[in-house]
């Protein structure tokens, strides 16, 4: 697919196997808690191009994924895994827990 090309968020996130429906997608899009490269998305038609970084939560946890290629249909698991990137993600730090030697 060529540089240019993007897909629907929602569909992206239902072929890459990271909802269970396409339903649930569209809800984790316009719930308004996701971000595409930093900005926050309430609609599930934002495109998503390859290089995208995508954060949101999911299951108590936050997801970050860089987006590696753009998916023509909903495969198997392993299919799914080689469409992002987890990347790191930093769990903040107590500011109110002592530290020792303070």
């Amino acid at each position: 697919m060529a540089d240019s090309e993007a897909i629907r968020l929602d569909r992206f996130l239902w072929f890459a196997r990271l909802a269970k429906s396409r339903s649930a997608a569209q809800a984790i899009a316009e719930k308004g808690t996701l971000r595409l490269d930093g900005r926050r998305i309430e609609r599930s038609a934002a495109p998503v191009r390859i290089g995208a970084i995508i954060v949101f939560p999911l299951y108590g946890k936050v997801v970050a994924l860089r987006v590696e290629a753009l998916p023509k249909r909903r495969g198997p698991p392993a299919e799914a895994a080689q469409l992002y990137t987890r990347l790191e993600t930093h769990v903040p730090r107590n500011v109110d827990a002592a530290e020792s030697g303070a």
